[in-house]
């Protein structure tokens, strides 16, 4: 239960913190957002906003979207023919288009639509009793649509494409940025809480829990000398001492120097690798921690670049982990405590950011790309050229979930 409650916790926060960011420069940037979508799927919990936005979750915690006027294939459909429902205000103009079957106007004029424009005229047409009636339409006026969701119509003022080239690249970016903020939080709450930041520049270091150094009676900090032949004087230096003195003590027993004492040590042997128990120190300092987040997550993002590197020169479905491999180190977490949850909710939160740049159309990367081309060409790409391009990266990303899934189940369960 704790694995899927960590789970739902990180999906979560790292998902609404991006969808944040899209929301908050979309609407500096006058772009009119029409859903902000907790979770995919059938909604469960709706509210509309005074500021125009419908604030919905939705049943499937993955995932979660941030709907804006006019972006990608945000369009108004009414069939010509069907029957609306339509709400008027005193003054005639229709407040309110309910395309769905719910009743939710006693006093709404049925119309059988035969013609509209929702975006520059604002007007509806349609025959009442057999009599053919135009309406006008308010600016903010809310349609319904099939499934009974209520939102805001989209004049072509307050649509993503109409907002500035600055604001629209603001819009796309502002979702990843978030994500590195969040990334740097995490990291920081995590120095805070375990009382400093790891400090690799010296040979001092705390000994882990059930490790070789622990079993071998060491508890707490320890000054950690030498291992085998080779001088330990950084923290960087212990790893490849273990590689060499274990290539002359094939049983993986070697000798250490700790606090000028030297004895033999068994080493634990780990998915081929031998560990001798050590975790770098802690600068309790103030400063440390408050740069440690940075410094923490800039780590992080190098391990993502160097990892997405490896993907692009060796491609390997088993570099990559969807949402099976991201339960799996959750539940790990969760067992671990808090300060795991909040290592893994920064790494993934930087990692997510990171890979939204990727310039794929489908991502953000890919509509940051688009500001960029517009930038250069001094006019934007044509609508269906978007369009087009952006079907094909949802699709490649679609296949690419799927793949990503199906290897995460193989490898756990078979």
């Amino acid at each position: 239960m704790m694995g899927i409650l960590s789970f739902l916790f990180i999906f979560a926060v790292i998902v609404i913190v991006h969808e944040y960011g899209h929301f908050a420069l979309a609407k500096k940037s006058g772009i009119l957002v029409r859903e902000f979508a907790i979770g995919m799927g059938p909604k469960i919990f709706s509210h509309q906003g005074k500021d125009g936005t419908l604030y919905t979750i939705r049943i499937l915690p993955f995932g979660g979207y941030v709907r804006m006027a006019g972006w990608g294939e945000d369009r108004v459909e009414i069939p010509k023919g069907s029957l609306v429902a339509l709400s008027l205000n005193a003054e005639g103009v229709v407040t309110r288009l309910n395309l769905s079957k719910k009743e939710l106007d006693h006093q709404a004029v049925p119309l059988q639509v035969l013609d509209y424009d929702l975006e520059e005229g604002l007007v509806i047409k349609g025959l009442l009793m057999d009599e053919e009636v135009t309406y006008s339409v308010d600016h903010d006026a809310t349609i319904v649509e099939k499934d009974g969701t209520e939102v805001r119509i989209a004049p072509l003022d307050v649509q993503y494409q109409n907002a500035s080239l600055l604001g629209r690249f603001l819009t796309n970016f502002a979702g990843p940025f978030n994500n590195f903020v969040l990334g740097v939080l995490a990291f920081s709450l995590l120095l805070f809480i375990q009382g400093g930041a790891p400090n690799p520049n010296t040979n001092h270091v705390r000994v882990a829990d059930g490790g070789a150094l622990a079993q071998a009676g060491y508890q707490n900090e320890v000054s950690l000398e030498k291992i085998g032949d080779s001088p330990i004087e950084v923290y960087t230096d212990i790893s490849p001492a273990i590689q060499e003195a274990t290539k002359k003590a094939k049983d993986g027993k070697v000798s250490v120097q700790v606090n000028q004492v030297t004895q033999e040590i068994q080493l634990q042997e780990m998915d081929g690798t031998y560990r001798i128990g050590v975790l770098p120190a802690l600068d309790t300092s103030l400063m440390a921690k408050l740069t440690g987040g940075f410094t923490m997550a800039a780590a992080a993002a190098g391990q993502i670049i160097t990892a997405l590197r490896n993907l692009i020169f060796n491609p390997d479905l088993n570099g990559l982990g969807g949402p099976v491999a991201i339960y799996q180190a959750s539940s790990l977490a969760a067992r671990d405590g808090w300060t795991s949850i909040l290592q893994l909710l920064g790494f993934l939160s930087i990692n997510i950011g990171i890979f939204n740049l990727v310039p794929i159309p489908a991502l953000d990367g890919g509509k940051i790309l688009l500001n960029i081309i517009e930038a250069v060409r001094r006019k934007p790409v044509k609508r269906e050229t978007e369009t087009y391009l952006t079907l094909i990266g949802t699709g490649l990303m679609l296949l690419l979930m799927i793949a990503v899934t199906w290897n995460d189940i193989v490898r756990t369960f078979f």
